[in-house]
């Protein structure tokens, strides 16, 4: 078949790559006639659950987080009375103690030491906000905003350890809607024990009473109509002159393209692009992410959701625990959880460093023993975490900007390359497909 003709001799129609939520979103809203490849063997992305000996593991956290009067209406027309809303409770674990989040704001219940070293940095990055100069990097931004003492004890190392990177390779640009900046009053109150129990932007989340994540997103893909579906299947080359996609031996022509997968991994199907476009895409960073599902012989030792861990001593930066958000995720009597790991380095073999995370989930309290691990999965995330540094902005606009002139519209978490929420990627589908079918 000639590059550009369509299978089946149909219509033009709308070309998605990627069955994650803004895939799936995208083929829900679009009115146009699609197609849709997903590379994996369920839709889904990262918004799925995997289930082994009857315990639920998402691919980590994923706690819904709805702050869009759409997104709320639709998740309730999807899942009526399905779902659940949990109260976060998230917690700090550092120096050997359990604090509230965020750090900055409760200080209270660290060593008293640590304290007033965070309150005097606070108090004197507050005295100097006016006159601080635009920060170059999140380090500056952190010490400009937090201090010394708050950026020593939690915000430099748990970002290292999040990231990949120091602190310093990341711009500030990127972390207004995530970093909660305290006020001064907010700092004071927190290093006595008065703040509210819960503080930031996601106090509540949704998630569903069973399943896993992987129930809404199943919900949201059975309202796909008016397309086609290729499952275990990825296209081989874009070629963008001719608006045609070649997946095996066929060949699709599209009106438009809307690449889900990867930024990096568009611009390595692309046929011939321009040389600035291969050189923007050669300037995109991101860390990996491994991780393990953790099933316990009992429930878990400590009622939090979720937990960060700063210190480098422990071999992991986050844990959360499903089942003290929905118990159905584990059978009676058990737990599961989802432990991120810090190491990228070489692959490692589960049971060279299961011992050792074993005896650091007891440490900080999250279950009873060391012993009390049932089972554990190593997983990894090959693109996890986008590394926001100097080259991200230039690159990322270069290569927006080529392909929406080219009918190519990256859109979700890493077809735009960003860092956002599973409501964030359902509304980038919607906004793609009003944009397509205006």
């Amino acid at each position: 078949m000639p590059l550009g003709a369509q299978a089946g001799n149909s219509p033009l129609r709308v070309v998605i790559l990627g069955g994650g939520l803004t895939g799936i979103s995208t083929a829900v809203h679009l009115k146009s006639p699609w197609v849709l490849f997903e590379k994996e063997s369920r839709l889904g992305g990262h918004a799925r659950t995997d289930e082994t000996r009857g315990f639920h593991f998402d691919k980590t956290g994923h706690w819904l987080h709805l702050r869009d009067p759409y997104t709320q209406k639709l998740i309730a027309e999807l899942l009526p009375d399905q779902m659940v809303r949990v109260e976060r409770k998230a917690r700090i674990f550092s120096n050997g103690v359990l604090t509230r989040f965020p750090f900055q704001a409760n200080l209270h219940g660290q060593p008293p030491e640590v304290i007033q070293e965070c309150l005097l940095g606070f108090i004197e990055a507050w005295s100097r906000r006016d006159q601080a100069p635009p920060p170059g990097n999140f380090e500056e931004f952190i010490l400009q905003k937090m201090g010394a003492g708050i950026a020593r004890h939690f915000m430099v190392p748990y970002n290292h350890k999040l990231w990949g990177v120091h602190p310093r390779e990341i711009t500030a640009e990127w972390c207004s809607r995530f970093v909660p900046i305290p006020k001064l009053e907010e700092v004071v109150a927190g290093a006595v024990g008065a703040n509210p129990p819960e503080m930031g932007y996601n106090i509540g989340f949704l998630y569903p009473k069973r399943g896993g994540i992987e129930t809404m997103t199943r919900a949201l893909a059975a309202r796909m109509q008016g397309g086609d579906v290729y499952l275990a299947t990825s296209p081989d080359a874009i070629d963008w002159r001719a608006r045609a996609v070649r997946v095996g031996g066929e060949h699709f022509g599209y009106r438009a393209l809307v690449a889900t997968l990867p930024l990096p991994e568009l611009v390595r199907r692309l046929l011939d692009p321009p040389p600035e476009i291969i050189a923007a895409g050669e300037k995109l960073r991101c860390t990996a992410v491994r991780y393990l599902n953790v099933a316990t012989r009992t429930c878990p030792r400590s009622d939090f959701h979720w937990i960060y861990v700063p210190e480098e001593k422990y071999p992991f930066y986050r844990v959360g625990i499903y089942t003290n958000a929905v118990p159905a995720m584990a059978p009676p009597g058990h737990g599961s959880l989802y432990v991120e790991l810090s190491d990228r380095g070489p692959m490692p073999r589960l049971d060279e460093i299961l011992p050792n995370v074993a005896q650091a989930l007891h440490a900080a309290g999250a279950i009873h023993a060391p012993d009390d691990v049932l089972f554990a999965e190593l997983k990894e995330i090959q693109y996890a975490y986008v590394v926001f540094d100097q080259n991200y902005y230039t690159a990322v606009k270069t290569l927006t900007a080529w392909c929406e002139a080219n009918q190519i519209f990256p859109r979700g978490r890493y077809g735009s390359w960003t860092y956002n929420a599973m409501e964030d990627c359902i509304l980038a589908g919607r906004e793609i497909a009003m944009k397509l079918d205006g």
